[in-house]
């Protein structure tokens, strides 16, 4: 029977092995981890080597619910319910150091949430004193709301978040009620990463992957779609080229188009595209008939209206 534990971790690498790790991320196998610190201190080829020698699978959020099915010496292996895949019916795999993880609390029910939309926002021990720097749509309930601050329940008991940095949302996600053209707010969204350098399994305001740039700003709007490409292109609404709208997802196979996927995109309108592009790049907004995988283009869906 799978256990319930929650990230205790501003973010959390999911690996694909205990063995993935390598001395260079020792940052993020602590306990805080330190992302700003492992990022800095890699090298262009060690970010490379995320991808290459298949190393990292995903990331998952601080106060994320995991389901936790393996143990072995100090590391376990997780299922992430929020983060669809045909890996596993039941949440994305991988593993993660055990000291990242702390049983589930027993939160009264039916409480509000508070939803970071800052790129970033510290989380207060104290109403003045920082405890951690937490990633854009890190949720956790409220526990009341105060004039400049809200309290909230952590994995470690309670802290406190600044209103400017959060919004209240009634459930797990927000509603859609009351938002005009929902596809031109996931483009909107992606706009303010611009620059932001892409990062394999990144799914934070830390770097972000291809598809883990789509899966959040699908996200913000209350819309979960699968984690991978090559899933998201399997589900939502086909759209033909002549009738995309922005926010709609486009994707790119090999072999011009009839191979695998292995890229996807944000339809931002007037043919231009935005992206998180590739390890040695950054997210960027680029026209679609001159962008180098034009002749890869082979599938757009549509997940917001």
């Amino acid at each position: 029977m799978p256990k319930r534990m929650l990230v205790a971790v501003s973010v959390a690498v999911v690996w694909s092995k205990p063995d993935s790790p390598r001395p260079v991320d020792e940052p993020v196998l602590r306990y805080p981890v330190e992302m700003r610190e492992w990022l800095a201190s890699m090298t262009l080829s060690e970010r490379l080597d995320l991808c290459l020698a298949s190393r990292v699978q995903t990331q998952v959020l601080y106060g994320s619910a995991v389901l936790v099915v393996e143990e072995s010496d100090g590391w376990s292996k997780v299922l992430i319910p929020q983060q669809g895949t045909r890996k596993d019916a039941m949440g994305y795999p991988g593993w993660v150091p055990s000291r990242q993880l702390v049983e589930e609390s027993d939160a009264p029910s039916g409480l509000k949430r508070a939803e970071v939309i800052s790129d970033k926002a510290w989380l207060y021990k104290s109403p003045s004193q920082q405890l951690i720097e937490l990633s854009y749509l890190t949720s956790l309930p409220v526990l009341e709301e105060m004039d400049k601050l809200v309290k909230v329940q952590t994995p470690e008991g309670e802290g406190f978040l600044k209103a400017d940095d959060i919004r209240l949302m009634d459930g797990p996600l927000v509603s859609q009620a009351g938002v005009v053209n929902i596809g031109r707010g996931i483009v909107e969204q992606a706009k303010r990463f611009l620059d932001l350098p892409y990062l394999w399994g990144g799914a934070s305001s830390y770097g972000f992957d291809c598809s883990g740039l789509a899966h959040a700003m699908h996200r913000y709007f209350g819309i979960l779609i699968p984690r991978d490409a090559s899933d998201q292109a399997k589900q939502g609404t086909p759209v033909e080229r002549e009738q995309l709208e922005a926010g709609d997802l486009v994707f790119f196979a090999h072999e011009e188009g009839k191979g695998s996927i292995h890229h996807v995109g944000i339809y931002a309108g007037d043919n231009q595209m935005i992206h998180s592009p590739e390890t040695t790049k950054s997210i960027e907004l680029v026209d679609m008939r001159t962008f180098k995988l034009a002749r890869e283009h082979c599938e757009s869906r549509r997940y917001w209206k």
